[in-house]
């Protein structure tokens, strides 16, 4: 085989490892975008699946089972966030699996981003480890909520939280109180932050078990779907 041949057929495999790689990359971004299609309107949001693994899983499976199709965003805060992916239309609590395991802290450790406006997280009780599948849009930055990461020392020399400074703190004791761990932001809205926009505006009052909050015309996501 001559130099000519060779050359051309280096360029063919550099070609063909380039598009194989190019379509691995889409098919990967593929897999961490969801279309929430709502009865204001369709809501695409991607997912970070390196940084919230198990978060974003628990969610894509949540989509697979076609969980989240005729939920209803059921708590719609102007000024804070928008609450959905847990009631049906009749306010009947929808069954789930087994909580997920916090990730918040590992994801900012990644460089996730923090509960700023269009981020995707995920909803729980005052159980840190209690999350399953409902989750809430930030509609503004809603600092309070991130994860606080611990410093580095056993006891922690120094660490400061919400105007306190405490001392000498061990360090298993800050890991594990409840107040310390936030919510977790798995995703993005990428596409319809105007639909969240009308969502939020939407008139509130009571519904079902909810005395206040609560959409007067029900907002509807009518299906979850990967997009293709």
């Amino acid at each position: 085989m001559n130099n000519k041949s060779l050359t051309r057929v280096a360029r063919t495999s550099i070609a063909c490892v380039a598009l194989y790689s190019v379509l691995t990359l889409a098919l990967a971004e593929e897999l961490r975008q969801v279309k929430l299609t709502t009865s204001m309107g369709d809501i695409v949001v991607e997912l970070y699946s390196e940084k919230a693994p198990k978060t974003v899983a628990n969610f894509l499976q949540y989509v697979k089972d076609k969980h989240y199709d005729g939920t209803i965003f059921h708590r719609v805060i102007g000024n804070f966030m928008i609450q959905g992916g847990g009631f049906d239309a009749n306010y009947v609590q929808k069954p789930t699996r087994a909580p997920v395991e916090h990730e918040g802290r590992q994801a900012l450790e990644k460089g996730g981003p923090r509960n700023v406006p269009g981020t995707l997280a995920m909803a729980r009780t005052s159980d840190p480890q209690s999350a399953t599948a409902q989750f809430f849009i930030n509609v503004k930055a809603n600092g309070f909520l991130d994860p606080v990461l611990i410093p580095p020392g056993d006891p922690v020399p120094e660490f400061q939280y919400q105007g306190e400074t405490y001392r000498n703190v061990p360090r298993a004791e800050l890991l594990n109180a409840n107040k310390l761990f936030g919510y977790t932001v798995f995703g993005r809205v990428i596409s319809g932050m105007d639909v969240v926009e009308k969502i939020k505006s939407t008139p509130t009052g009571s519904g079902g078990p909810f005395p206040t909050d609560v959409p007067k015309t029900a907002v509807l996501i009518q299906s979850a779907t990967l997009v293709k």
